[in-house]
C-alpha cells in the first residue's frame, strides 16, 4: 500500500519543472531524485512535505503519516542556538519541557561530541549544520523522511557515517533524497526518478545502473525518432512522385493515393517524440595553454602547520610533473586545504626559498577553493569577470550565458546566485585564465551531476595537469591518476584511494 501517491503532478515557475509526474511512495522505498541544478528537486520535495502547492496534479497521503524534511539551508534564527537547544526545539511545545531526554538520545545516535552540544550552530562548521536540522527532524520520529542535498558541506566520514545511519533507519520509513552524489545515491537508494519537464522515468535500481538503464531508453527513443522521421519522408517522396504523375495523366485515383500518402506521413511525424535532450545548466569548459617543463613543482620537505604554527605535516621531497593528476588524500582537519593554500602562494608569490615549494618560471596557475573566495558576493558576474579579462560588454554576456549565467543574472549581486551559479562562474574563470595547472579544491561542490561529468571530461581531455581535494568519490575515481595521502604527520603516495576509503568507513563502524 502506497504511504505518499504522486498523481499527474506538475509545477511550473516561469518555465515548467516538471509535469505528469506519477510516483508511488512505500515502506522500503529509497529513492533518489536526480536532475540539472534549478530543474525542480527542491520544489519537488517541498511539494511531497506540504509547504508548497502543485500547479498541476495531487499529493494524497496514508491517514496520519508524519514526513521529515530535511532542507538545504538553515533558518537565520537557528544559528544563535546551541546545538542542543535547536534540537530540543524542534520537538512539540507540550514535549519539549517533559521530553527533552528525546534531543539527547539523537544527539547520542548523530555522536554529537558533547561540547559541541553547547556551541551555537553559527559556530560549528557546515558539516555540522547540515546534522543538526537533520537531528532536528530525526527527534520527532518521522513516518518518511525527504532529503536535500544532504551530502553538502560533509566530510567523507561523515558521509560514510550517514549512509550507514540511512541503510540502518528502519525499512518502514521510505527515504526519498535528492543529490548529486553519485556514490551517495549508489550506497542509499533502491530506486532512481530523473526529475524531467515532460516525462520523469523512474527506474527499480540506484543511480548508476538506473542512469545506465535511462541511457538506453534515451538511445531506443533516438532510434525509433529517426526511423519514424524517415520513413515519413520516404511518403512524402512517393507523395509528390504520385502527384506528378496524376497531374500528367489527370487521374483521379492518383490524386486520392496522394492525399493518402500524405495523411500517413502527418500522422507519422506528429506522433514520432524526438529522444529527451536535457536542457543544459550551463557549458563547463577547461583549457590548457601547455609547457615544455616535464616537473611543474618541486616541493623539498616543505612544512604545512597551522596559523598558530602547530606541524601539520611534512611532504618529504615531492615533484608534480606535466600530465599528473594528483588527488591529496587525508582527514578532515589533517592539512590539506592548507598544502593547497602554500602551493598557490608559492606560485602566484615566487617565495620557494622560503617555503620549500618551488614552480617552473613557466607555471600559468589555476586556482578554486571550496569557498570559491576569490567571488566577491557584492559583485555582479560581469563585474567579476570583466574586471579580470578584457572583453567588451557584448562579449562577457556571450561568456556568460554560455557558463549557465543569463541575462537576468548577469547583474545580479554573486552572493544571491546558487552555488550551483556560483561554481559556473568559478569553472569560466578558470577557462578564460588558460592555465597550464590546476589546483582545485572541493570543485564539484554545488555542481550538478552534468556538471561534474563535464568537469571530469574537459581534465581528462585537456590532460590538464592538477592538484585537488576532493570528498566526491565518483570524481577522485574518475579522475586521479597519482594519490598523495597526509598520514603521521607525513605525506607519502599511496596507489589508490580505495584503502583510504575503507580506512575511512571502518572507523565509523
Amino acid at each position: 500500500m502506497a504511504l505518499i501517491n504522486l498523481k499527474t503532478l506538475g509545477v511550473t515557475l516561469g518555465a515548467r519543472l516538471f509535469s505528469n509526474l506519477d510516483l508511488s511512495v512505500e515502506a522500503g522505498d529509497r529513492i533518489g531524485i536526480v536532475a540539472a541544478n534549478g530543474r525542480g528537486k527542491s520544489t519537488l520535495l517541498r511539494t511531497i512535505a506540504g509547504t508548497f502547492e502543485a500547479t498541476d496534479g495531487d499529493v494524497t497521503k496514508a491517514r496520519g503519516l508524519t514526513i521529515g524534511h530535511v532542507e538545504q539551508d538553515i533558518a537565520p534564527a537557528l544559528l544563535t542556538l546551541p546545538f542542543h537547544e535547536a534540537v530540543r526545539q524542534a520537538l512539540p511545545s507540550e514535549q519539549a519541557e517533559s521530553e527533552s531526554w528525546r534531543a539527547d538520545v539523537v544527539l547520542e545516535t548523530f555522536e554529537v561530541p558533547d561540547e559541541l552540544r553547547r556551541r551555537p550552530l553559527g559556530a560549528l562548521s557546515g558539516g555540522w549544520q547540515r546534522l543538526a536540522l537533520l537531528a532536528r527532524v530525526w527527534v520527532n520520529d518521522p513516518d518518511a523522511l525527504l532529503l536535500d542535498e544532504p551530502t553538502n558541506h560533509l566530510d567523507l566520514a561523515r558521509i560514510r557515517w550517514l549512509e550507514d545511519w540511512l541503510n540502518g533507519m528502519p525499512q518502514s520509513v521510505p527515504l526519498i533524497v535528492a543529490s548529486h552524489d553519485r556514490a551517495f545515491l549508489d550506497a542509499v537508494t533502491n530506486r532512481t526518478l530523473f526529475l524531467r519537464a515532460d516525462q520523469s522515468p523512474v527506474f527499480a535500481l540506484p543511480y548508476s545502473r538506473a542512469r545506465l538503464a535511462l541511457d538506453e531508453v534515451d538511445a531506443s527513443q533516438e532510434r525509433q525518432f529517426q526511423r519514424d522521421i524517415k520513413a515519413a519522408q520516404q511518403l512524402r517522396r512517393q507523395a509528390a512522385k504520385l502527384n506528378n504523375i496524376g497531374i500528367n495523366s489527370g487521374s483521379d485515383l492518383l490524386v486520392i493515393k496522394t492525399k493518402q500518402l500524405k495523411d500517413r506521413a502527418e500522422r507519422l511525424e506528429d506522433a514520432a517524440r524526438p529522444a529527451h535532450q536535457e536542457r543544459s545548466a550551463g557549458a563547463i569548459r577547461l583549457a590548457n595553454r601547455g609547457t615544455h617543463a616535464k616537473q611543474l613543482v618541486t616541493m623539498d620537505d616543505a612544512e604545512v602547520r597551522t596559523p598558530d604554527g602547530t606541524l601539520l605535516f611534512k611532504t618529504g621531497k615531492r615533484w608534480i610533473c606535466q600530465g599528473d593528476r594528483i588527488v591529496l588524500l587525508g582527514r578532515n582537519g589533517s592539512g590539506k586545504s592548507r598544502l593547497v593554500g602554500l602551493l598557490r602562494d608559492a606560485i602566484l608569490g615566487g617565495d620557494g626559498g622560503q617555503s620549500g615549494i618551488r614552480a617552473t618560471p613557466s607555471l600559468a596557475l589555476g586556482h578554486v577553493d571550496q569557498a570559491l573566495a576569490d567571488l566577491g558576493n557584492t559583485d555582479t558576474p560581469m563585474a567579476a569577470i570583466g574586471r579580470r579579462f578584457e572583453f567588451g560588454d557584448q562579449r562577457l554576456r556571450s561568456l556568460l550565458a554560455g557558463a549557465g549565467i543569463g541575462i537576468d543574472m548577469q547583474e545580479r549581486p554573486i552572493g544571491r546566485l546558487s552555488g550551483g551559479q556560483k561554481s559556473r562562474i568559478a569553472m569560466l574563470v578558470l577557462r578564460l585564465t588558460n592555465p597550464n595547472f590546476y589546483l582545485l579544491d572541493e570543485p564539484t561542490n554545488h555542481l550538478d551531476i552534468e556538471g561534474q561529468e563535464a568537469l571530469e571530461t574537459e581534465l581528462m581531455a585537456h590532460e590538464a595537469s592538477c592538484l585537488l581535494v576532493s570528498h566526491d568519490r565518483s570524481f577522485v575515481r574518475t579522475v586521479g591518476n597519482r594519490f598523495w595521502q597526509i598520514e603521521n604527520r607525513k605525506l607519502i603516495e599511496v596507489d589508490g584511494p580505495e584503502n583510504f576509503f575503507a580506512t575511512v568507513s571502518e572507523e565509523q563502524n
